[in-house]
C-alpha cells in the first residue's frame, strides 16, 4: 500500500496517470512497471537522491575516486566489439574546454542509440582513472535544445528510480506538470493535529521533488513519514480498540492450586524479572478484556517456565490451552518438559505435529519418572488439557473447545495470519506470544503495536558466561584440537552448517557431506546427525542420545537454533557463519551456556563484505540480545529481518524503522489523540 493510497485523498489525486498531459498508452505501461498507477502514486514517487546542479565541476577539476557531476559536449563516440562479437564496449568522449572525459559502458551495446555527436550531456559517476579521465557506467542526461531547462538545470534536481524506456528528464518533467496541475488537490489528512515544526502536506510534496535547499528534503521526508506512521498506528490502535469493545476476557486468573505445587517441585526459584512478568500476565488473564501480550527475553532467560505458569492459571480456571512452536524439535522438547512438569499434577499434555497427529481425546502422554505429588492439594480432578504442536494446530482437523489461552513460541517464525487463525479456534482466548529474539523498540511499537510488551531482562543464576570467537577456516585444525580437549573433559558440542546437502557452485558446507570429516576430526567421540529431512523417529533417537550423553557431538543445520536444551553442551561451532543472520547466530549461541561450565561459541567464517565482518564483530563483543537485535536492524533493515509477508505490515515509503524511533513515538501519541475523539 503506497503512501498515496493509504492516506485520505480527493478523487482527483486518485485519477489515473494518463490524466497528466503527455501520458499515452506506451508511457502509461512504462509507469505501471514502476508501480505508478495514479496521480497520487506519481506525486509520492520518492527520489532516490538529488543532484545540486547549481555548481558543476569542470572536467579538468575531477578527482580520482570522487563521485562527481560534470557536463560537456560529445566530440567522439563509438561501439567496439571483441571476443568474436560476444562482448562490447560503448564509449563517448565529452569535452568542456578544460579537459576531456571518457564515458564507457561494457556489454550494453544499445546505449549507442541514446547519444549523438554534438549532444550536450550531464554526467554523474565515480572517476576511476585520470589517464585518460574516465567514468564507467555513469548516469547521464542529454540537455535538449529549445526546451525549458529551468526544471533540469541551475537548481537542486531529483533523481528517480526508473524503468527501461523512461529517462530522468521525461519523468522529472511529468512530475513537475503533475504538481502544477494537481498539487492544490493534496489534502491535509489531519487538519486538527498541531504540527508546528513540519510543513503542510502539499508543501512537503513540493519540497520532496523540487527543494530550494537540501535541508528541505529531510523536512519533507519527516512530514510524509509521520503521515505514514500515523496511518499505521491508527490501524493498530483501532484493531485493539475493536477487540476491547467486542470481546470479553475469560476469567483465567487461576487460584494457585496447581502453580504452588509446580513451583515447589521446580528445584529453583523464579527470578525477580520472571515474577514481575507473571504478575502482569495474571492481571491480564483475570481482566475484562482478552490478554494480548508479547513476552520477550534473551535466550535462556526462562520464558518457558513463565509460559508454564500462565498455562496453569488457565488450567486452574477450567480452560484448555494450546501452545504452538515453529519446529517439530521445539514442539517435542516442550512436550517433554511440560509432560515432566505437569504429569505429577494430573494434567493431560497432548502433542500434535506433522509426525504425531493425535486427536485431543488420544493425547500422547509421556510416562516420565517423577516424584509423587500430593493430589489432595488439587481440589477437583483435572479435565482441562494442554495441546502442544506445530502448524498442525492451525489445521481444520484440530478443534479445541473451551480454549482459554493460546501461546505462540518463537513468534517471529510465524506470520500474522497464522497467529490469527489459531486464536480463532476459540472465542477470543487470551494470547501470549513469546520471542527469544529481543525486538528493537521501533519494531515493538509498529509490528507489535497492538500487543502489551513484557520483558524478562535478567538471566537465572548459575548460567556460565559464553566466550565468542571469530576464526578463519585456516584455524580449523586448532579448533578441532580444542574441541577434543573439552570432549575429553566430559563436555558436549554442537557443530552447525548452513546446508543439509551440497548444492550450487559456492563453497557452503553441508551436514551430510561433512559427517565423515567431523567424525575423523573428533574421533573417538560419537557424532550424531540432525537435520529437517530425517524421519521423525531418527531425529527423536538422535536428540535422546545427545541429551543422554551417548552422542557427544551434534552435527546439525540451524534447525537446532531453538528448542534444544542440553546443559552439558558447552561448545557451539558454526561454519560458514557469514551465511547466517545476526539474530540466528545469537539464537544458536543460546544453545550453550545453560550449565555451570564455561562455554565457547566459535564462528568460522570468510566474510566477503564489511557488513558481514561487522555482523560477526558484534557477536564477539556482546552477548546482550537487545544490542544484537538493534545492530541486526541497522545492518539488515526491517524488511530482511522480518519479511513483509510475515510482518503483515504495509511497505513504508518515507519512514525508516531503523532510524525513526522519535517519529514512531510521536505518531503513536497523535494516533491515540485521534482515536480518543472518534465515536
Amino acid at each position: 500500500m503506497s503512501e498515496a493510497a493509504s492516506s485520505p485523498q480527493p478523487s482527483a489525486v486518485a485519477a489515473p496517470v494518463s490524466a497528466v498531459r503527455g501520458v499515452g498508452p506506451d508511457r502509461r505501461t512504462q509507469l505501471t512497471r514502476l508501480g505508478l498507477h495514479t496521480i497520487g502514486d506519481l506525486l509520492f514517487h520518492r527520489p532516490r537522491r538529488y543532484e545540486d546542479r547549481r555548481h558543476f565541476r569542470s572536467i579538468g577539476q575531477v578527482q580520482l575516486g570522487e563521485v562527481t557531476a560534470t557536463r560537456g559536449h560529445i566530440v567522439a563516440l563509438g561501439l567496439k566489439r571483441y571476443a568474436k562479437g560476444q562482448k562490447s564496449v560503448f564509449e563517448f568522449i565529452l569535452e568542456d574546454g578544460t579537459a576531456r572525459l571518457h564515458c564507457r559502458w561494457w556489454n550494453l551495446p544499445y546505449m549507442q542509440q541514446y547519444f549523438a555527436q554534438g549532444d550536450e550531456v550531464l554526467v554523474y559517476g565515480k572517476v576511476n582513472s585520470l589517464r585518460p579521465r574516465t567514468i564507467d557506467h555513469p548516469e547521464t542526461e542529454v540537455v535538449v535544445a529549445n526546451e525549458d531547462n529551468s526544471i533540469h538545470l541551475s537548481r537542486i534536481v531529483p533523481i528517480y528510480p526508473l524503468t527501461e524506456g523512461l529517462s530522468q528528464r521525461w519523468l522529472r518533467s511529468l512530475i513537475f506538470r503533475a504538481l502544477q496541475q494537481f498539487g492544490p488537490e493534496i489534502a491535509e489528512p489531519w487538519p486538527k493535529l498541531p504540527l508546528p515544526d513540519l510543513p503542510r502536506r502539499r508543501k512537503a510534496v513540493e519540497m520532496l521533488h523540487f527543494p530550494g535547499e537540501l535541508t528541505e528534503v529531510d523536512l519533507a521526508r519527516r512530514r510524509l513519514a509521520l503521515d505514514e506512521l500515523i496511518e499505521l498506528q491508527l490501524a493498530i490502535q483501532r484493531r485493539r480498540k475493536r477487540l476491547n469493545r467486542n470481546a470479553w476476557g475469560w476469567p483465567c486468573g487461576g487460584d494457585n492450586r496447581l502453580i504452588k505445587p509446580f513451583l515447589a517441585r521446580l528445584g529453583f526459584s523464579l527470578t525477580a524479572a520472571q515474577t514481575k512478568v507473571l504478575r502482569e500476565i495474571r492481571k491480564d488473564m483475570a481482566g475484562a478484556q482478552p490478554m494480548r501480550r508479547l513476552l520477550q527475553g534473551d535466550v535462556g532467560s526462562g520464558k518457558t517456565v513463565v509460559a508454564a505458569c500462565a498455562t496453569l492459571m488457565a488450567l486452574e480456571s477450567g480452560f484448555n490451552v494450546a501452545l504452538m512452536a515453529p519446529t517439530e524439535i521445539l514442539a517435542e522438547q516442550h512436550f517433554q518438559n511440560f509432560a515432566r512438569w505437569f504429569g505429577p499434577l494430573g494434567i493431560e499434555v497432548g502433542l500434535r505435529t506433522g509426525s504425531h497427529r493425535t486427536s485431543n481425546a488420544e493425547c500422547r502422554t509421556l510416562n516420565i519418572e517423577s516424584k509423587p505429588c500430593d493430589h489432595s492439594a488439587l481440589r477437583t480432578p483435572h479435565s482441562a488439557t494442554l495441546s502442544i504442536g506445530t502448524h498442525a494446530l492451525i489445521e481444520d482437523s484440530f478443534a479445541q473447545e473451551n480454549l482459554g489461552l493460546v501461546i505462540i513460541d518463537e513468534q517471529h517464525k510465524f506470520g500474522v495470519a497464522q497467529r490469527e487463525k489459531l486464536v480463532r479456534k476459540g472465542r477470543y482466548p487470551h494470547l501470549l506470544v513469546m520471542t527469544a529474539t529481543p525486538i528493537p523498540r521501533t519494531l515493538g511499537l509498529t509490528l507489535y503495536g497492538d500487543l502489551d510488551i513484557s520483558v524478562i531482562d535478567e538471566l537465572p543464576p548459575g548460567r556460565s558466561p559464553i566466550k565468542t570467537f571469530v576464526r578463519g577456516a585456516d584455524r580449523l585444525p586448532k579448533v578441532w584440537e580444542f574441541m577434543r580437549e573439552k570432549l575429553t573433559e566430559g563436555r558436549q558440542a554442537f557443530v552447525v552448517y548452513p546446508r543439509v546437502e551440497e548444492g550450487g557452485t559456492n563453497e557452503l558446507k553441508a551436514v551430510t557431506k561433512e559427517l565423515d570429516a567431523v567424525q575423523k576430526a573428533l574421533a573417538p567421540f560419537s557424532v550424531g546427525l540432525l537435520h529437517g529431512r530425517l524421519p521423525p523417529e531418527d531425529r527423536e533417537q538422535t536428540m535422546a542420545a545427545f541429551r543422554g550423553g551417548t552422542v557427544h557431538v551434534l552435527l546439525a543445520t540451524s534447525l537446532v537454533e531453538v528448542g534444544v536444551d542440553v546443559p552439558n553442551a558447552t561448545i557451539m561451532l558454526v561454519e560458514n557463519a557469514e551465511q547466517f543472520g545476526l539474530a540466528q547466530l545469537h539464537q544458536l549461541r543460546g544453545r550453550i551456556g545453560r550449565g555451570a561450565h564455561e562455554s565457547y561459541c566459535i564462528l568460522v567464517a570468510a566474510p566477503k563484505s564489511p557488513d558481514a565482518e561487522q555482523r560477526l564483530k558484534v557477536l564477539e563483543e556482546t552477548t546482550d540480545g537487545f544490542r544484537v537485535a538493534e545492530e541486526d536492524l541497522k545492518l539488515r533493515g526491517p524488511g530482511d529481518l522480518l519479511g513483509q509477508q510475515q510482518s503483515g505490515m504495509p511497505p513504508l515509503v518515507f519512514a525508516d524503522l531503523k532510524e525513526d524511533l522519535a517519529l514512531i513515538e510521536r505518531a503513536r501519541g497523535l494516533a491515540g489523540s485521534i482515536i480518543a475523539t472518534e465515536p
